[in-house]
């Protein structure tokens, strides 16, 4: 799928700022336990920054608090809750500016690395570095231990948020490295996260479950079961345009492994139903192709005489028949002269290499070698199309390479010979 496409499917996942529950996002107090503040005028000012009873009035209060006091020991509370002012207000460059500051004192305070991380992921917009930024705060969000004043409940909430926002960062930032086994760990990881279902059909996981199969499609070698049942889960539940994107995208999968469509209505129904794959879930890949072998060996009996068969086809069996069928066609061949046109891939005046087949000349590599029976006055240019006359001499099968001899250039076609006819002059009267 075109990346614009997957551009496009994970920017629904980024249309609003996915915030806190409100229950979080109340004060948490000091991370640090019980902080004593000994200079009294220091204490008042504490507490009547943090006793205001509006959202903005607290944050210019806090501001004014440590402009007057920027090494108090309270700072990461106070900073904590100056996030939480923002918040309230809804202005969202100054809690992203407030969660930073609140990170510097307190690298591991997991309401600002989810605020910071979510934020960064937004500006990154294709800037690498940024990325990498937001997904090592993001990893260590993960491994951010509770603090021993927030009780477990509260922590739990903050970690059920957090979590599947650290996901998905780093996920993405291992698809753009293009490191997809990797990306396949952080998103599997992100729908387990989920402590309800109904999570996982709703953004940003919907859109991070297309990127989940989108990566199993991608990795070398591909998992087309797993990407199969990832693009047709996020199908069922994204909406138009995205919706048709990708179920189109699982449909093109789906019949490149299965053969053809038929049970795909059933897989529909089983990943609307379940976010992983269930036992029930076992498509059946179509049987293997013929080899290039089998495929010589059925183009030689389907046609008694070989004599008859296209050079093209003539060909295919000397580079990919047994020894036994390729002897067959090369016994019709040699010493016989014929046409043999091409596109040159390099050229003397003695011999010219051509690629004949269609296989050969998209590979840009050369399946005939013709030695010239006198030299070329004009050699022709790499990439012209040419024709020459010549003798089937010997072949290689590896490399797959057929020789001839006495080449030279087809004769020009000979122009028509346009008679003229005279009629008798009129009799004059």
């Amino acid at each position: 799928m075109k990346k614009v496409v997957f551009a496009s499917v994970l920017a629904i996942a980024s249309s609003a700022l996915w915030l806190l529950p409100a229950a979080v996002a109340q004060d948490q107090g000091s991370q640090s336990g019980q902080i004593t503040i000994k200079d009294p005028a220091e204490y008042n000012a504490f507490t009547s920054a943090i006793g205001q009873s509006t959202p903005a009035a607290k944050a210019a209060a806090i501001e004014s608090f440590l402009q007057q006091y920027p090494n108090s020991v309270v700072k990461a509370d106070v900073l904590a809750q100056l996030v939480n002012a923002y918040q309230s207000t809804g202005d969202t460059a100054k809690t992203y500016d407030a969660a930073k500051r609140l990170l510097q004192v307190d690298p591991n305070n997991l309401r600002a690395l989810i605020f910071v991380v979510y934020i960064e992921k937004q500006q990154a917009n294709g800037d690498q570095a940024k990325l990498d930024e937001a997904a090592a705060l993001a990893q260590r969000g993960e491994s951010a231990t509770k603090p021993a004043n927030m009780s477990d409940a509260d922590f739990q909430k903050l970690k059920d948020v957090g979590m599947p926002i650290f996901y998905d960062v780093v996920g993405a930032d291992d698809v753009a490295k293009k490191d997809y086994k990797a990306a396949i760990e952080a998103y599997t990881a992100e729908l387990h996260a989920a402590k309800d279902p109904a999570q996982t059909t709703q953004q940003p996981i919907l859109a991070d479950t297309y990127a989940l199969g989108n990566a199993y499609v991608q990795e070398d070698p591909k998992d087309l079961v797993n990407g199969i049942w990832y693009l047709t889960r996020a199908a069922q539940y994204l909406q138009e345009p995205y919706k048709s994107t990708v179920e189109k995208a699982a449909e093109y999968w789906y019949k490149k492994y299965h053969g053809g469509m038929d049970g795909f209505d059933q897989i529909k129904q089983l990943a609307h139903d379940n976010v992983f794959p269930p036992d029930s879930y076992k498509p059946v890949a179509a049987p293997p192709p013929p080899s290039p072998k089998d495929l010589a060996h059925n183009a030689l009996v389907s046609t008694p005489d070989p004599s008859k068969l296209a050079l093209g086809d003539k060909e295919y069996i000397l580079a990919n028949g047994s020894q036994e069928d390729a002897q067959k066609v090369w016994a019709v061949l040699q010493g016989q002269t014929a046409e043999i046109p091409g596109v040159v891939i390099q050229a003397s005046a003695g011999s010219v290499q051509i690629a004949f087949s269609d296989d050969a000349k998209q590979s840009q590599k050369a399946d005939f070698t013709i030695n010239m029976k006198t030299p070329l006055k004009e050699v022709p240019a790499v990439g012209s199309t040419v024709t020459y006359l010549a003798t089937f001499d010997s072949y290689t099968q590896d490399p797959p390479m057929i020789i001839l001899k006495d080449g030279e250039p087809k004769p020009a076609a000979k122009a028509p010979v346009h008679h003229t006819t005279h009629r008798p002059a009129a009799n004059s009267q």
